[in-house]
């Protein structure tokens, strides 16, 4: 899991293009290139933290200074947002005040961040942001799995236990921000595609495990035969989703016909004693500790004036190119009871 000197952990990609007119191609980067102008040569990193009431982001949050002292790179005290825009606007410009060179964040409301974006490109500050994508304004690096493929891993999961008939329940994270609408909108194609059986219903809670809790219970009095859930993120919706089972009876093994199939995303430790409980039937392990070493690797990169380019990388992800940036897109496994033992999962690895 070690990146081993800034060099070794250069070396990501294939391709050898340069990004910039400027950049000259380094032997030890394929697919790095030297370009002053993306930033200055070294300087601090400041980071804001999305939220502190969900188990995956406090996991993200406790991986990022281990990370930032194995890759050398000079981090200053981090901010928290608390899923509030305007909350990170605020950290953002205190860190920017504060001295830092490249931001690191994970906008919430992935719309509402594009002006700070552009004050932040006019400042020549390089931007990574982590999980979330912003739907404008420059980023150097958006650091992320493929949150289309979360969708479709759990409507072909469910889809293939319900036997391609039925209903299940889709409780949604917020559709102001792009990890939502990917997630929702590849679950809904392709139960419309592959099972068109099955009857969704859809719930946006923005996030938050009590409108989660209350949106379930709801659809489970009118529906009582919904057999199915899917949950955009077990770090805010597994504690609540499972309390609305227990209290109606639901939790019982797969092969009781009451049995309600749950998929989750985010592969949080919670998540893994779930399945291993028989609770839950499997989720996508969102990589938290992954997501922490790479956003530190590319703000490093940014302020050593390095920069990337789309193609295949050495860590089994793929960098895509974006309207506004880059993207790379970091590989996220489904878990299930046969495979949620693998030592090589990061939620696995939390003491």
């Amino acid at each position: 899991m070690k990146l081993g000197t800034a060099a070794a952990g250069a070396a990501l990609l294939a391709l050898t293009l340069p990004l910039t007119a400027c950049g000259t191609s380094e032997s030890a980067g394929g697919g790095t290139t030297s370009a002053g102008e993306t930033g200055a040569a070294g300087g601090k990193v400041g980071i804001d933290f999305p939220r502190a009431d969900s188990d995956f982001w406090n996991s993200y949050t406790k991986y990022v200074p281990d990370m930032a002292e194995e890759l050398g790179v000079d981090l200053m005290p981090g901010t928290n947002s608390q899923n509030d825009v305007a909350k990170l606007v605020a950290n953002t410009q205190a860190l920017v005040g504060q001295g830092a060179k490249v931001i690191i964040m994970a906008p919430q409301d992935t719309g509402a961040i594009a002006s700070t974006l552009s004050n932040l490109e006019n400042k020549n500050i390089p931007v990574v942001s982590v999980d979330t994508r912003p739907d404008k304004g420059k980023v150097f690096m958006v650091v992320r799995a493929d949150n289309k493929a979360y969708g479709t891993k759990a409507c072909e999961f469910l889809g293939g236990k319900l036997g391609g008939k039925g209903k299940v329940v889709q409780l949604m994270g917020a559709l102001s921000s792009i990890n939502g609408r990917d997630r929702a909108e590849a679950f809904r194609s392709c139960m419309k595609e592959k099972f068109p059986g099955i009857t969704v219903f859809e719930e946006p809670t923005e996030w938050e495990g009590t409108k989660a809790a209350s949106m379930l219970q709801t659809r489970l009095e009118q529906h009582p035969d919904i057999k199915g859930v899917y949950m955009h993120a077990g770090g805010v919706h597994l504690a609540p989703t499972l309390q609305v089972l227990k209290a109606k009876g639901l939790i019982v093994p797969p092969e009781d016909p009451k049995h309600v199939f749950v998929i989750s995303n985010d592969g949080i430790p919670q998540e893994f004693e779930a399945i291993r409980r028989g609770e839950i039937d499997a989720t996508v392990s969102q990589p938290a500790d992954l997501y922490a070493k790479y956003a530190l690797f590319y703000a490093k990169a940014a302020v050593e004036g390095k920069t990337f380019q789309p193609g295949p990388t050495d860590h089994d992800s793929t960098i895509i190119q974006l309207p506004n940036g880059l993207e790379d897109q970091l590989p996220a496994p489904l878990v299930t009871k046969e495979n949620v033992d693998d030592p090589k999962l990061w939620g696995n690895q939390v003491k």
